[in-house]
């Protein structure tokens, strides 16, 4: 079996650090950082655990950013989103999890293009 590895991004890591920050005080960042957190180990257990993004649907900023050829979303409490890409570890025997961001709803309907209707 593959060892999963995960790494955040500098926006990733910016977001889980206010999350972090917050949540002594605050229920619902406690809520999505206990998601956030639950989820890794999900996708430790399992890379593919997210819901794949169209290939043709992923942002412009992350095919320019980090080159992702792949995109996973997972939902996370208050309409949140996880988005994460796996690429190949430094080693055959690694596969690492990129997570790009953790998103409010409105922050990711504005990445992918969607529109109030």
């Amino acid at each position: 079996m593959k060892n999963i590895k995960i790494i955040l991004s500098p926006e990733a890591r910016e977001v889980y650090q206010y999350l972090n920050q917050e949540a002594p005080t605050s229920k619902t960042e406690r809520m999505i950082l206990k998601s956030v957190r639950q989820k890794v180990d999900l996708i430790k257990a399992n890379p593919h655990y997210g819901n794949p993004v169209a290939k043709k649907l992923i942002p412009n900023e992350y095919k320019e950013k980090y080159n992702t050829v792949n995109l996973f979303r997972i939902e996370l409490p208050n309409f949140w989103r996880m988005l994460y890409t796996l690429t190949e570890g430094e080693t055959q025997i690694e596969i690492i999890a990129f997570v790009l961001d953790i998103i409010d709803h409105k922050t990711y309907n504005k990445k992918f293009g969607y529109k109030k209707k």
